[in-house]
């Protein structure tokens, strides 16, 4: 096996496993950038997305003011190229982590990029909770925590699980464009090691993996978004 990628992809062969632009370190790479920022993204966009529903006209707590905040924060977030935002706030990445490349500078960018796009899904998914649902809580004198973990989060927990998927495949998405910072992944290597050499089997290969975690997190958010759906039944 290892003759015949030596033969057929010579250039994926060179690369190796190993070292700083081996095909392990490139997925790690990939896999740490999309863990950490769906992680930071998904716990603020999980935060705007109830503050907006909350304090939309209609929500339990309707305020003006704090709703138009979180949806400018958002919109604003939302507008902004993903390759610009890592440059516009290079100088906010350095005080966070110290430096301005690398993997762990990308976290930052990455988490500022995805959590807008999050947050519009989470409150689309909470928006659809049946409003008498929330209704009978409130006559049943629920607290305003009960009434976002017990109704909101809990009957929306499916439809939570379909838009973190699509979240996450956007984030993969991503991290190809976090190698303008110096922070590796499979996007990277297609870029730097494939396209720009003229290796075309790196670029494939690269591809092939990044479609493969792609098709992981699909099955895996289908599987638990039907799963919970069924139990919501």
């Amino acid at each position: 096996m290892i003759n015949w990628i030596a033969k057929v992809l010579p250039n994926v062969y060179q690369l190796g496993w190993g070292g700083d632009a081996g095909w392990g370190t490139s997925i790690f790479q990939t896999l740490f950038m999309t863990f950490w920022s769906a992680i930071f993204g998904g716990i603020l966009g999980i935060i705007f997305g109830v503050l907006l529903v909350l304090t939309k006209e209609d929500g339990i707590h309707p305020n003006k003011f704090w709703y138009n905040v979180c949806d400018k924060i958002v919109s604003i977030f939302r507008a902004i190229p993903f390759i610009i935002l890592l440059a516009f706030i290079a100088p906010v990445t350095q005080k966070i982590v110290g430096t301005q490349i690398g993997m762990k500078a990308a976290l930052v960018p990455l988490t500022l990029g995805v959590f807008p796009f999050y947050a519009r899904q989470v409150q689309v998914a909470l928006e659809s909770v049946d409003s008498g649902k929330i209704e009978a809580a409130q006559s049943l004198g629920a607290t305003t925590r009960d009434i976002i973990f017990d109704v909101y989060l809990r009957e929306s927990r499916s439809e939570l699980i379909r838009v973190s998927t699509v979240t996450v495949i956007s984030l993969i998405g991503l991290t190809a464009m976090a190698g303008a910072i110096g922070a590796g992944g499979l996007g990277n290597t297609a870029i730097s090691y494939g396209y720009n050499r003229f290796n075309n089997d790196v670029t494939w290969v690269a591809t092939i993996f990044v479609i493969i975690l792609i098709f992981i997190v699909q099955v895996v958010g289908d599987f638990f978004a039907k799963k919970l759906n069924h139990q919501n039944r």
